[in-house]
């Protein structure tokens, strides 16, 4: 009977390694289903990607206007009758935001 109980000891415990450790273990299983989520947000990530970039490519086979707009946005290009005006801050100063007018103080003549 001591026998018995020794070999179904052994049993059970070279169950639970496996259960614990071995190759498809919990912590396998856990680490799996953690990586496959992740495979799935980058494959939504890339997805809208690829859905905004070809709609930009249709964008740009469809007409001119998203063709100007690249350009004025990459290049900096203007057209023929436009002025061009570029603000450069000088050195050591930072720039601030603009506040909303309805936050500023109103000023009266003395």
């Amino acid at each position: 009977m001591k026998v018995l109980l020794g070999v179904l000891v052994v049993l059970l415990l070279a169950l639970q390694y496996r259960l614990w450790f071995g190759d498809g273990s919990l912590q396998e299983v856990w680490r799996l289903r953690e990586q496959a989520r992740a495979s799935q947000a980058e494959v939504q990530r890339l997805s809208m990607r690829n859905q905004a970039l070809a709609a930009e490519v249709a964008d740009l086979k469809s007409g001119l206007e998203a063709i100007e707009e690249r350009a004025r946005a990459d290049l900096g290009m203007i057209d023929k009758d436009e002025t061009f005006y570029q603000f450069v801050l000088e050195q050591g100063v930072r720039a601030r935001p603009l506040a909303p007018l309805a936050n500023q103080p109103e000023v009266s003549d003395p």
